[in-house]
């Protein structure tokens, strides 16, 4: 038995119960939400963004975690779900105006998911058009993806768009056609020369010269504050992003990218018994946290500890259960009294400790991953 295989093995029965409990709330929290696109919860009960904010950028999450749920069940109740859940976002499809680079957040685990486990054509095309509409955003003077649609944002890119880029590496796989995933990789070349510091940290959002293509300015963003700012989801967001383009790309530069971040990420956490704090770099004194992160990191500390050499694969996956199992002790709720997976989000600088769909839905697959269902959703 392999290392990552004996590591499983002897968490099993964490790993096992979670699922059995999350499979036992979701029976009942699934149906009961059947026609929302949730974000938050309020009182234990999901709100709804499927009409006020059909272009929110969280909306493809429930869709994606009943997916996940019929993945790993074969209960044709979450596929159900799941179809109405993507039906529900031609709201925002049906208008060019509202798209922008999050459309892999909302499409590829979605539409995308769909089209991997059941070979949906017309959710292969949803899927297809938002490759397109992501391509589109590239800027060959900047060599990277725009972020937002306004005029006024014209000039930002973000690290969290490095967990778009699969849409479009699943577009070039589907196609044949390499310019999908060159895009895509222009852009994580860009994000590496600017958003990467050396230690591992990140920032948050950049400003370009879209004429000129120079690196002209960092906003504050997320997190404490620029320019020293480590903020604790974005960080995540780049340790999976990048496992997730060297998983599509086999290029090498990816994975030490990765775990290099992974490295800043694990050193920091461990030293809050494996609960991210909201920025690592945040005062001595406050005690902000954001689980979301420690969910998003997780899923991707699992990956690389299935791909990095036999002696370094207990370094990521011990870290990752340590973290699920923090989480699932201080910040899960697997009652049916609460809609949400998981509290202690932190959803913005001023929204902080709430529920969101995205904290669970990385909760869920950090957990699905764990079960050893396929296939990988990014």
């Amino acid at each position: 038995m392999g290392t990552y295989e004996s590591i499983i093995s002897q968490n099993k029965a964490f790993i096992d119960e979670t699922w059995q409990k999350i499979d036992e709330k979701m029976k009942i929290v699934a149906p009961r939400n059947a026609n929302k696109l949730p974000s938050t919860s309020k009182n234990g009960v999901y709100n709804d963004h499927s009409e006020d904010m059909p272009d929110a950028w969280t909306n493809g999450f429930w869709p994606g975690m009943m997916w996940l749920m019929y993945a790993g069940t074969g209960n044709d109740m979450y596929k159900d779900i799941a179809i109405h859940g993507e039906e529900l976002l031609e709201k925002c499809a049906e208008d060019f105006d509202l798209l922008y680079h999050d459309v892999g957040f909302m499409w590829h685990i979605s539409s995308g998911a769909h089209y991997r486990l059941t070979g949906d054509k017309k959710a292969k095309s949803r899927a297809m058009y938002m490759a397109a509409s992501l391509s589109s955003r590239y800027n060959m003077n900047t060599g990277c993806i725009r972020a937002f649609q306004e005029q006024e944002r014209e000039s930002m890119v973000i690290i969290d768009s490095m967990m778009n880029l699969p849409l479009l590496y699943w577009a070039s796989e589907q196609t044949n056609d390499p310019r999908f995933s060159l895009v895509a990789q222009s852009h994580a070349d860009t994000c590496i020369k600017n958003h990467l510091r050396a230690d591992g940290s990140v920032h948050h959002i950049l400003d370009y010269d879209i004429r000129t293509g120079e690196m002209i300015g960092i906003h504050k963003g997320q997190g404490t504050g620029e320019p020293d700012s480590a903020w604790t989801r974005g960080t995540a967001w780049a340790l999976y992003g990048y496992t997730l383009s060297y998983i599509h790309t086999g290029k090498a530069e990816y994975l030490d990218v990765a775990k290099n971040v992974a490295h800043f990420f694990m050193a920091n956490v461990s030293q809050n018994d494996y609960i991210p704090q909201y920025d690592f770099r945040q005062s001595y004194e406050c005690n902000d946290v954001d689980s979301s992160a420690g969910a998003i990191a997780a899923c991707g500390l699992i990956e690389l500890a299935k791909i990095v050499p036999e002696n370094e694969k207990a370094m990521y996956l011990n870290c990752a259960i340590k973290m699920m199992k923090a989480l699932t002790e201080k910040y899960a709720d697997l009652t049916t009294d609460e809609d949400a997976l998981l509290r202690g989000v932190a959803a913005s600088p001023v929204v902080l400790d709430v529920t969101n769909v995205f904290g669970d839905y990385y909760y869920l697959e950090a957990i699905y991953k764990l079960k050893g269902f396929e296939p990988m959703f990014w």
